[in-house]
């Protein structure tokens, strides 16, 4: 045990037991009996948004969902028109997910809330925490509804998608009670805004590598996404020479293997996560493959780079097997920098529990403070996940690491709060999260 797992507060042991224990239940909360999947505009989702309220309204919090299906809950600073802090994370899921992904960021900000109204009592800006609906983009394919929608960039090329029953991104609003028209209406106010904190556990090994429970972020990787096409030419797999063959299916394992292979060289992460074959019988060579690529890295030039000799070896395999390959983008995000003045914050609360050294973390996955990083200063707090498990039910945090993550987390808050500018000087360093 490190000497700041000793230092927990007994306040936020307590608390971190209650954050735990709600991780669990609103595990129950699943369309897949024995699993966890929780998709956005769910009846899930909006029994989960009731959950929660309940949680931030015994918090003294003020609750409201938006017009894109967010689960807001806010106390007041000190004057009424004090400026705003954002903590906030996800509650959905990925199929067959973990509990702790996204969900232990927000109830992590509702403890904290509770625990600064009980000890300190106004803050100098207020306080909103925010329970995004669609950070992981399952149902619909693209990631960050929910948060794009806070943020103001919204694309109206977004209500033509569909689930994988045909129901259009636009039905799904109307039947979830929600009017497109007003997905605007969903935007904060980013004047008013003096930053946005996220925790959220690390998704990744090298907090435990490090033997630190907490860990401050300095960047959210910039990522891509395709939907990638082979077309080839379905034919009698006995009655079909190889040199007659145009395998899709060969093209695409070629292109998935190259993914690998180009991405390892270049120091960037590239996943093929799904492959379909068509007409996908056993006694045809395949004539259609679709492959979906994840490419992520540190910096959109880098990752551009990656991308473009990737579609050079798609087209070299392609022409080799005579099948055409051809990719469509489906989701582009910048790389997000952590602004200093929320990063000091983070890493000011880490060295209040004890740990001198915090460890510095580029998140290579993807998270809500991308898309607030448009609009305002973002920073992150990663609490340590064994063997850096994600997405997948084994996925853990423990009660003593949530406990250091709230006294953390208070701690920035606090930190904040100190060094809160006076009124008619500017509340923040300006959209600095973006990158180009």
């Amino acid at each position: 045990m490190t000497a700041g797992s000793l230092l927990a507060s007994a306040r936020a042991t307590a608390d971190a037991s209650v954050v735990v224990a709600r991780c669990d239940e609103l595990a129950t909360v699943s369309a897949t009996p024995g699993h966890i999947t929780r998709v956005y505009l769910s009846p899930e989702h909006a029994r989960v948004n009731t959950i929660v309220a309940r949680w931030m309204q015994d918090a003294g919090m003020t609750t409201w969902q938006d017009d894109a299906g967010n689960l807001h809950g806010s106390v007041p600073g000190a004057t009424p028109d004090a400026p705003v802090l954002l903590i906030g994370s996800h509650l959905d899921t990925v199929v067959d997910a973990g509990r702790y992904d996204g969900v232990v960021g927000v109830l992590m900000g509702i403890a904290a809330v509770a625990r600064l109204r009980d000890e300190r009592g106004a803050l100098p800006f207020g306080v909103q925490v925010i329970a995004f609906s669609d950070e992981e983009g399952t149902r619909f394919g693209k990631a960050l509804l929910g948060s794009s929608a806070v943020a103001g960039v919204w694309d109206d090329a977004w209500w033509d998608l569909t689930d994988a029953d045909g129901v259009t991104l636009r039905q799904a609003f109307t039947d979830f009670g929600l009017d497109p028209a007003r997905v605007g209406d969903a935007a904060v106010d980013a004047s008013r805004l003096v930053g946005y904190l996220e925790a959220h556990i690390e998704q990744g090994p090298y907090l435990e590598q490090a033997d630190q429970a907490l860990g401050v972020v300095t960047s959210i990787a910039s990522a891509r996404r395709f939907t990638v096409e082979a077309v080839g030419e379905a034919r009698h797999a006995g009655g079909t020479p190889y040199e007659r063959r145009h395998d899709a299916l060969l093209a695409a394992a070629e292109a998935a293997l190259a993914v690998e292979r180009i991405c390892r060289d270049a120091h960037h992460v590239g996943t093929v996560g799904t492959m379909t074959v068509e007409p996908g019988a056993v006694n045809v060579v395949p004539g259609l493959a679709r492959f979906s690529v994840d490419l992520r890295g540190e910096f959109d030039e880098g990752r551009d780079r990656v991308w473009d000799e990737l579609t050079r070896a798609f087209a070299l395999i392609g022409e080799r097997r005579g099948v055409s390959v051809e990719p469509t983008e489906v989701h582009r995000a910048p790389a997000v920098f952590c602004a200093p003045r929320l990063t000091a914050a983070v890493r000011a609360g880490i060295v209040a529990t004890g740990e001198r050294q915090p460890l510095e973390l580029f998140s290579r996955a993807g998270h809500d403070a991308m898309s607030l990083g448009l609009v305002t200063d973002v920073a992150m707090l990663f609490l340590r996940n064994p063997d850096g498990i994600s997405h997948h039910p084994d996925e853990f945090v423990s009660a003593a690491d949530v406990a250091l993550g709230l006294d953390a987390l208070v701690t920035a808050v606090e930190h904040l709060a100190a060094g809160h500018q006076a009124p008619g000087r500017p509340i923040v360093d300006g959209p600095h999260g973006a990158a180009s």
